[in-house]
């Protein structure tokens, strides 16, 4: 017999019982369809809804009655008893990412600037491990290709392998890092969770794979229009760009269709104004060589085009 959990907010875990336990505590109003649940072999905590089938809660008539207070020993002990006894909690996490709450007020839609500071921390990780990877691939390459000078069978074919690692890594650690953290429960990347934004789909909900690997492939298409894609967050309707519009996606406060959506913040943040303040700075100091190295350039070539020098 499977055991099944289910958690009520501010009582806690609710279980271990058995799949008819929980349909009756759906038909008697103690749980909703978006009442988080889990059961043995599951990997995360759940809304009902999810479970639906396996449940028959279709079959079912809706709950009429509110949930009353309701506990039983393991909801009461917590973390507190033995992970071996039988009121034991379940091992999986409780994850706020997976507290799907349908919106039933306004949605903080992440802007344009708070996605330019997530992506300055995600270029910053994704090129590091980028750098990282090519360091440890030039250095192979060193040693072989002096083992393979030494005994005279050196190859066209092992620096196609290099410029293959050197065009080819970017994309797919990029990739990786994209696809992989956005559709996890955390449904944001380092960056995004750094500045307290996420990732959903159009409905607020958890991306699939495929969605996320789309949302990703998309990005050519802001470049292809010269950033302007980017910039379209900044301005349209739910603050989507170009590549969020392709892949029916939204970017959203990290606390936006959860259970406590009265958490999510308008402004930038402190997190977001350091980073995009530090960016400023960067940009300014960065001009200010390019046109101190200039300039006496430029006067350079203009007194000798007078002197005919």
């Amino acid at each position: 017999m499977t055991d099944w959990y289910y958690h009520l907010p501010g009582q806690g875990r609710v279980g271990p019982m058995a799949a008819d336990d929980v349909r009756e505590a759906y038909r008697d109003g103690r749980v909703q369809r978006d009442t988080l649940a889990w059961h043995v072999g599951a990997r995360d905590w759940l809304p009902l809804d999810r479970f639906s089938d396996s449940l028959g809660l279709d079959e079912m008539a809706a709950p009429t009655m509110p949930p009353p207070v309701y506990a039983t020993p393991a909801a009461v002990a917590g973390e507190a008893v033995e992970r071996a006894s039988p009121y034991a909690p379940p091992r999986a996490a409780l994850s706020e990412a997976d507290d799907y709450q349908a919106a039933t007020g306004e949605v903080v839609y992440a802007g344009f600037w708070k996605r330019l500071a997530a992506l300055m921390i995600d270029a910053v990780v994704v090129t590091i491990a980028y750098y990282v990877v090519v360091v440890v691939a030039m250095i192979a390459f060193g040693i072989g290709m002096a083992g393979m000078i030494k005994a005279d069978s050196a190859t066209p074919g092992s620096i196609a392998a290099l410029l293959a690692v050197v065009y080819l890594t970017y994309p797919i650690i990029s990739g990786l890092y994209y696809v992989g953290l956005e559709s996890s429960s955390a449904q944001a990347t380092l960056g995004k969770m750094a500045v307290g934004i996420k990732v959903t789909d159009d409905d607020g909900r958890r991306m699939s794979r495929g969605r996320a690997l789309g949302r990703w492939a998309s990005h050519l298409l802001c470049y292809l229009t010269v950033y302007i894609g980017y910039v379209m967050a900044g301005f349209t309707a739910r603050k989507r760009g170009l590549h969020d519009m392709v892949a029916s996606t939204l970017v959203v406060d990290r606390w936006a269709y959860t259970a406590q959506p009265e958490r999510q913040r308008r402004g930038l943040g402190t997190v977001a104004l350091v980073l995009l303040i530090l960016g400023g700075l960067a940009v300014v100091a960065y001009v200010g060589i390019m046109l101190a190295v200039a300039i006496p350039a430029y006067e350079e070539y203009v007194r000798r085009a007078a002197t005919g020098g």
